[in-house]
């Protein structure tokens, strides 16, 4: 049974899936794909700016963000008409770079490779064509603060919540929901959600430091990469339970049932929190799931909706 955070539906699954055998009670839905751009990380960017010095916002801002940050930062930032620059791989999906460039951001483009463009995300100091204060998408800590706020959220909307399941991309939503709900309910279980061939955080956790895994793409884009970095690693193993890896099926399967089932659209990071719930390893009672973002291209919705398994 799914019911969404502000229980406004309920809908009964048919139990028609060789994928998942878990003994399913209620999962709560965390709808961040509602948000103004989409994703939740609308919620990070808002504070950071608040955050700026007079002098900062006049001299403007930039960020390095595959999508859903750069719309994120766009949007706050065309509210008050700070300048903005988002440097994006070649890579980036245009459904998620289009939209921060129709709020009025300079997008940069940059043809690297995924170890630069890894370099690029973890020192904003690496990208010298840039000028401005840098906001790192997943380590600023204001926007680390501004992601805790769901987990506030979810405690004022359901204060008997057992367990809550992240899409594990960056850290940085992880670390900030965790923190927030531990400090107000420790018994809470965190889970963090992770995709085949991009699960550097179930890796880490195995080997209890950071290590570099052989990092292979799916649809999933808005999660996954070869590594965490060891300042969010050090926070986030205090709080995780553990890492849920699911295959880039299960998240298709999930994505289609959030669409016809409760009529959500969600971007495969998005539905990956759904899809390690139903595996039946994120424990028993009410599970939430953080539906983290809606921004997923056309043809690739298309694709599964029909049954299929984008490339």
């Amino acid at each position: 049974m799914w019911q969404d955070m502000a229980g406004t539906t309920e809908t009964m699954l048919e139990n028609e899936r060789d994928l998942y055998h878990a003994n399913i009670k209620l999962i709560y839905l965390k709808l961040e794909n509602l948000q103004a751009i989409g994703s939740f990380k609308l919620r990070g960017a808002i504070n950071a700016i608040c955050k700026l010095t007079p002098e900062q916002k006049r001299e403007g801002v930039w960020t390095a963000s595959k999508g859903n940050f750069a719309r994120g930062l766009a949007w706050a930032c065309s509210q008050e008409k700070i300048p903005c620059k988002v440097v994006v791989p070649h890579s980036a999906p245009a459904a998620k770079i289009q939209p921060a460039i129709d709020l009025g951001v300079e997008v940069i483009r940059v043809p690297v490779s995924l170890e630069e463009w890894m370099g690029i995300i973890f020192d904003g100091n690496l990208c010298e064509r840039v000028t401005g204060t840098f906001i790192h998408p997943s380590f600023a800590t204001d926007c680390i603060a501004g992601n805790g706020v769901i987990g506030l959220e979810i405690l004022d909307t359901l204060p008997e919540v057992d367990s809550i399941v992240i899409p594990f991309g960056g850290g940085g939503l992880t670390h900030g929901i965790s923190t927030a709900v531990k400090h107000r309910k420790p018994e809470v279980q965190i889970y963090a959600a992770e995709v085949e061939g991009a699960a550097p955080l179930k890796a880490s956790l195995s080997e209890g430091n950071t290590v570099f895994i052989d990092c292979h793409h799916s649809f999933v884009d808005g999660i996954g990469s070869r590594t965490v970095s060891e300042e969010i690693f050090r926070e986030v193993r205090k709080v995780v339970k553990d890492s849920i890896v699911v295959s880039p099926k299960e998240v298709a399967v999930a994505l289609r049932l959030l669409v016809e089932n409760s009529h959500v659209v969600a971007e495969g990071a998005g539905a990956a929190s759904v899809a390690a719930a139903m595996t039946g390893m994120a424990g028993k009672g009410n599970i939430v799931c953080i539906v983290t973002g809606g921004c997923i291209d056309t043809d690739v919705l298309v694709k599964i909706l029909q049954g299929e398994l984008p490339s």
